[in-house]
């Protein structure tokens, strides 16, 4: 405990352990109890005067409901806007002619000058990415004026689409731990207590996807919503999203595991569906969906014997299908880590330098020629002892 606390901050060791010059020398006894006892009050302070403003504060709230639904449409009015323009760009994309005028654009901040220069942000963008940009906050005055369920489902679809994509699990591990930690917290939360439910109907934002149930009486102004959280998307998407980058790395031509694992996904969320609409109480999506999406494809896993493959692989951003530099490597076979190494001791090893004198490369070229030899070598022998007097001068 002791240089656990005081290593980070004043680079002491352990008895025994390396030292360096910067080693200090060791606390007192006086000022090793001084330290902890100001930790402990300040861990003291906010808890016990925080607990007794907690209780004017529950007398009353600071902010009513309507301000905190304007405060989260503005975040997610900016968010979504975002979402949805980097979500239909490449879409748009094909609908541009080809005499459209397309210029390049770049937003770039830095920090510091000469070569203490660091670059903060560096965007580029074009013409096209500025029209879905515009088109993206058409929906967005949309959403924020009306807040009508069509633009709401707009920005949960653009949030889904960009989680699934840009977050990324690096093993199955990884995924089946955090797949059921979540199970426990979604059952927990929408069994045990009431907040789950409370907070997605009370909150204006597009944190949900909503369809109205009595959309053919009431047409686009229909108000009885069902509703799906988008973390109910999102988390089993990115797992879903592994198995199929598992399912590339085999090399195998085949999708097994993704269709097998979107196929479970289907049955899961159609088995909440049917379970909440019986007896007509919210669920937890996470209930079915979780078994279903690790428990399908680990059953595909102990039928074709690769368990042991799928719970090994590791998926690395560097080594994607859409890296320009795997192309080089058609013939390498392993597993992704081992690639990426392989690649790694490649660029880090010496390279081969082409020889300068003529002489040696006549003498690769001609090998079988002992005089030719001979005579280069003693030219190169004599050019170096010449260069050495030279130096010695």
């Amino acid at each position: 405990m002791d240089s656990a606390l005081s290593d980070p901050h004043n680079g002491s060791a352990e008895a025994g352990g390396p030292t360096n010059s910067t080693t200090r020398p060791p606390s007192t006894p006086e000022g090793i109890a001084l330290a902890y006892g100001s930790l402990l009050l300040m861990a003291l302070l906010p808890i016990f005067f925080g607990a007794l403003r907690s209780v004017r504060c529950a007398r009353g709230k600071i902010f009513s409901q309507e301000y905190i639904n304007l405060l989260l449409s503005m975040y997610f009015f900016v968010l979504g806007i975002l979402a949805l323009s980097h979500t239909i760009s490449p879409f748009m994309n094909k609908f541009f002619p080809a005499s459209f005028p397309n210029r390049q654009y770049q937003l770039l901040f830095t920090q510091g000058s000469g070569e203490n220069k660091e670059e903060i942000i560096n965007y580029e963008f074009d013409t096209k990415d500025l029209v879905c940009l515009g088109l993206s906050s058409i929906v967005g005055v949309w959403y924020l004026l009306r807040k009508h369920w069509i633009a709401n489902n707009l920005f949960g679809l653009a949030f889904s689409l960009n989680g699934v994509e840009l977050l990324h699990l690096n093993n199955v591990s990884t995924g089946c731990i955090l797949l059921g930690g979540l199970f426990i917290y979604d059952v927990f939360w929408v069994f045990g207590t009431n907040v789950m439910v409370t907070v997605a109907k009370s909150f204006e934002a597009p944190i949900k996807l909503v369809f109205p149930q009595d959309l053919l009486e009431k047409g686009l102004e229909a108000n009885n919503f069902a509703m799906l959280g988008l973390g109910d998307v999102v988390i089993p998407g990115i797992f879903i999203a592994l198995l199929l980058r598992f399912d590339i790395s085999l090399k195998k031509n085949t999708h097994t595991y993704f269709y097998t694992s979107f196929a479970a996904y289907i049955f899961g969320l159609g088995l909440t569906i049917f379970i909440m609409h019986i007896f007509k109480h919210a669920q937890p999506a996470l209930l079915y969906l979780v078994p279903a999406c690790i428990g399908f494809p680990v059953l595909v896993a102990l039928a074709k014997g690769e368990v042991t493959e799928m719970f090994s692989y590791e998926s690395s951003a560097e080594i994607l299908p859409h890296t320009p530099r795997l192309t080089h490597f058609p013939t390498v076979s392993g597993s992704p880590a081992s690639l990426a190494d392989s690649m790694q001791q490649k660029l880090a090893g010496p390279r081969r330098r082409r020889p300068q004198n003529p002489s040696a490369i006549y003498e690769e070229s001609n090998p079988k020629d002992p005089a030719a030899v001979t005579e280069s070598k003693e030219g190169t022998e004599a050019s170096a002892s010449k260069g050495l007097e030279k130096k010695e001068k």
